[in-house]
């Protein structure tokens, strides 16, 4: 099942058009891959939305660099299918609290979206919107997994300072990207988050003819992260 859990009025009026056009969208508004026999894995991601004094944000955690799969990358808080879950929702739940200590008391799911493919690991990845009403401490549970954890602002996501798109040397692929509080966010993450900014209607106009080399670009941003003494973020 896809589209509403709610009815767009129970949700604060800016969450409202992601609700509505849950019911619309298919999996490729959000990626040119399809989903096939060659994924042999379920998973879900939680999209939280919560708002602070300065406005909407998202909850992203960027991933250990000692992981296997993914090291490093910025992500939704998510995971792998497990018996007992009952779904996505409960999926995606379960692996953000584990992940960020996230309160699941505090979130409303609000939306289901089309299931969307991730070829390189083999995972069918359902993404969970959902509504923070009862925003609750977060951080990086296991050092192992989650290297650290953020509310980011839509409007910051949104600048066009921030965004730019990257491609692989040597591949004709071009995805988004945004490089924001210290984040560098690419791949699946940044392909699902410039959707739903459009979709949202919080888009702002930025410079799609921006194209840079991947590996340019996050050495860059490793070298000015290094440069203000803070954590590298990929």
């Amino acid at each position: 099942m896809t589209g509403p859990l709610v009815d767009p009025e129970e949700v604060p009026e800016w969450l409202r058009p992601l609700v509505k056009v849950s019911a619309e969208v298919e999996s490729r508004t959000f990626t040119r891959f399809t989903v096939d026999e060659s994924l042999t894995r379920s998973a879900a991601v939680l999209i939280l939305f919560g708002e602070r004094a300065d406005g909407p944000d998202v909850l992203l955690q960027r991933r250990a660099d000692t992981l296997g799969s993914h090291a490093g990358q910025v992500a939704f808080p998510g995971g792998g299918a497990e018996d007992g879950d009952g779904g996505p929702v409960g999926t995606a739940l379960r692996e953000a609290e584990e992940e960020t200590g996230v309160d699941p008391a505090g979130i409303l799911p609000i939306a289901i979206l089309p299931e969307l493919p991730v070829p390189v690991s083999r995972f069918a990845v359902t993404p969970v919107l959902a509504y923070w009403h009862t925003p609750s401490p977060v951080h990086a549970v296991d050092p192992g997994e989650t290297a650290a954890v953020a509310r980011v602002a839509l409007a910051d996501l949104a600048d066009p300072a921030n965004r730019f798109r990257v491609q692989m040397k040597g591949r004709t692929w071009k995805g988004p990207a945004f490089a924001v509080d210290g984040l560098f966010v690419w791949g699946f993450t940044a392909g699902l988050l410039s959707a739903l900014l459009s979709l949202g209607g919080w888009e702002r106009e930025w410079d799609t003819g921006d194209v840079r080399d991947l590996d340019v670009a996050l050495a860059e941003h490793r070298a000015r992260n290094a440069a203000r003494g803070e954590a590298i973020e990929e």
